[in-house]
């Protein structure tokens, strides 16, 4: 029988091509739970604001993996010494970091899954697939858990400044258009070095490093949590949490196989099993595309309009900020909302709503991202640059929002 080649070369609209360094990759790449990432949009329902933004997950794992073969080549280039064994699992790492995402992205894990976040799912799977592929992947599992003796491998993987950040900055840039968050990846990777196991950075890659925060700080405000994003994400939590809820009172609702045996089964991080972790693999954007497009229709009042306005994108108004609002402000949109559509006040709370969102580009005592100088001297970022706004990164600012109805005469 002929051989199949697995040394294939893949074109990215980003960095050009790609390649699959070796079969094992190859063959996780093929695996049906990262073929599923294909049906995962990277940025939910921000497409709805930006056009373009219909990247998917695979594609932000494939270039998080470009990334990590080239700091690999720079970081062995300066004489740190990184093994065959260590280069494969980074790559097994960094492929699989985001494999756990569910259905546009992370509306899943405020509604009908519970205290169950993507990373442990993540770690599940890639704990699934290592017993398929008889323990290739231990290495990998270890690293990305922090647990191998080499820090500055897991820091390449998760960290201030790991290979996922600058992947998804410039690749959400990309497919938005919005320039402000557009950074020099590649140059930043070749500024990288390791002291004492330790990832830094060179001193002349500080104004890099420098744009790269201020560009994170920038694409939260404008793309993130822009408020029409913000606005669709609640209500597709709020259409899930109902179909529950529904679904709970014993409403039968048009679903696929996956979704159903989510919106039946109350599931947390306990009885998160593998059986649960299959049902899980089947589920994708698509489903709850489908789903919303049925529930349209739906009797209940609650549920057809929530799914009526993503489907249609007529969306509710969004007021943002900086001090929280009046009391009775709520109380008096439910009111109104009430009296217009003659129903509870129970159901008028599913579109009138409020909440906080923040921003931090940069967290001063977590990880830091630290500059080397041609003394040897090592500095956190905030202390070695000239620039003031830098220590204003490092603070949280918080924005108050509340969501209410369009009112139609």
């Amino acid at each position: 029988m002929k051989k199949r080649n697995k040394l294939k070369i893949l074109n990215d609209p980003i960095y050009g091509f790609i390649t699959i360094p070796n079969e094992l990759i190859f063959d996780l790449l093929e695996h049906k739970y990262f073929q599923r990432l294909r049906r995962i949009s990277q940025m939910g329902l921000s497409y709805l604001v930006y056009p373009g933004a219909h990247h998917t997950r695979f594609h932000h794992a494939l270039g998080c993996m470009y990334l990590m073969q080239k700091s690999v080549r720079v970081l062995r280039f300066k004489g740190i010494d990184i093994s065959k064994e260590e280069e494969e699992a980074l790559y097994v790492a960094i492929l699989l970091h985001d494999i756990g995402h569910g259905p546009f992205s992370h509306a899943m894990e405020h509604s009908i899954v519970n205290e169950v976040n993507h990373e442990d799912i993540s770690l599940m799977f890639m704990e699934k697939i290592n017993e398929e592929f008889n323990g290739k992947l231990t290495l990998a599992i270890q690293i990305f858990k922090g647990e191998y003796s080499r820090n500055f491998l897991h820091q390449l993987i998760s960290s201030q400044l790991d290979m996922d950040r600058l992947d998804y900055l410039k690749r959400d840039s990309f497919y938005t258009g919005v320039a402000e968050g557009n950074i020099n990846s590649e140059r930043l990777i070749t500024m990288l070095t390791v002291i004492n196991d330790e990832l830094v950075v060179e001193e002349k890659g500080i104004y890099s490093v420098e744009k790269f925060l201020l560009a994170r700080r920038l694409m939260y405000w404008q793309v993130y949590l822009h408020k029409t994003s913000l606005v669709a994400e609640n209500l597709l939590i709020r259409v899930l949490q109902r179909a529950k809820e529904l679904v709970e009172q014993g409403v039968k609702l048009k679903a696929s196989k996956a979704l159903n045996f989510f919106l039946e089964t109350k599931i947390t991080s306990d009885n998160f099993t593998e059986e649960v972790l299959d049902v899980f693999s089947q589920l994708d954007d698509y489903d709850i595309v489908a789903a919303m497009k049925e529930w349209s229709d739906s009797d209940d009042f609650v549920l057809s309009k929530l799914s009526s306005m993503i489907i249609h994108r007529d969306l509710l108004k969004v007021k943002i900020k900086k001090n929280p609002f009046r009391k009775d402000k709520k109380g008096n949109h439910i009111q109104k909302f009430r009296e217009h559509y003659k129903i509870s006040e129970e159901q008028a709370r599913y579109f009138i709503f409020e909440g906080t969102i923040s921003n931090q580009a940069y967290y001063q005592n977590k990880q830091n991202i630290n500059i080397l100088y041609k003394s040897k001297k090592i500095v956190d970022i905030v202390k070695a640059t000239d620039q003031f706004n830098l220590e204003a990164l490092s603070k949280p600012v918080t924005k108050y929002f509340m969501c209410y109805p369009k009112y139609k005469h």
